[in-house]
């Protein structure tokens, strides 16, 4: 078995009542670390998942887009199980109507915007001023962003621009700046593409549908979140990671564009 050194080691995990979110929970419990759940809206399934895991977890609902919620969000981590050293930011909504940009209402916009980088951005700024306060020999930031990042999505324009924004601007720009306060700090994201979740289910039911959303995959699966979790927790270890930083590490089946 390989020693990701993990145990023991506190990680947030934001949006963990959603399936990525789930799978990475169970997937850093199978490693001993000790966890703190966010959620939102779906706080039963984050019990359930407390219910299922052996380890330390706390349950904390938050609304990532408050500041002072966030705030206490991390503050409570840090009372409850001690010096934080992963932060998992998984949390985002992605809008099922496709709108083109000529008909999509600034209310949408500010909404997708404000959930998928706002809340990167504050919740990657709690994490590092913890990191100034108390410090940790190797801590680690995953942001979870899209293939939307990386090919735009037609009538899903905010959402591209949120996640390319977390995924470029911000894991690049934080990659320089945690090393100022933890040497061997590090910022990574994984773009995942087409995944069996809650929130995809409806849109690739059918095999019409998920036919066209496999057409530029060399691998003719959609994900299932377990893929995406086992990346995040590699990134996540400084023992199987500890020189990657600054990386987009893209989990598709090979995607090589969308069907325009």
């Amino acid at each position: 078995m390989v020693d990701t050194g993990l145990k023991n080691k506190t990680i947030v995990i934001t949006g963990a009542s959603g399936g990525i979110g789930g799978a990475c929970a169970r997937a850093f419990a199978g490693e001993g670390a000790r966890l703190v759940l966010q959620g939102f809206q779906h706080m039963e399934e984050i019990d359930r998942l407390k219910q299922e895991l052996s380890v330390e977890v706390l349950p904390v609902q938050a609304d990532l887009t408050d500041e002072a919620e966030t705030r206490r969000l991390f503050s409570l981590a840090q009372g409850e199980l001690g010096p934080i050293n992963g932060l998992i930011a998984n949390a985002g909504i992605w809008p099922a109507e496709a709108r083109s940009i000529a008909d999509m209402t600034l209310e949408r916009w500010n909404r997708t915007i404000e959930t998928d980088l706002t809340s990167v951005f504050l919740c990657t700024r709690e994490f590092i001023s913890n990191l100034k306060k108390r410090g940790s020999s190797d801590p680690s930031i995953v942001i979870i962003g899209s293939t939307a990042a990386v090919f735009g999505e037609a009538g899903h324009a905010d959402y591209s621009a949120a996640k390319a924004g977390i995924t470029y601007g911000l894991t690049r720009s934080l990659k320089n700046e945690i090393v100022e306060v933890a040497k061997r700090g590090r910022v990574n994201a994984v773009c995942p593409g087409w995944t069996m979740t809650p929130m995809a289910e409806e849109q690739i039911a059918g095999d019409s549908v998920e036919e066209e959303k496999l057409m530029t995959r060399p691998i003719k699966e959609i994900a299932d979140p377990k893929d995406i979790a086992n990346a995040i927790l590699y990134l996540s270890s400084s023992k199987l990671a500890g020189h990657v930083t600054g990386e987009v590490l893209t989990v598709s089946g090979g995607m090589e564009g969308r069907i325009i």
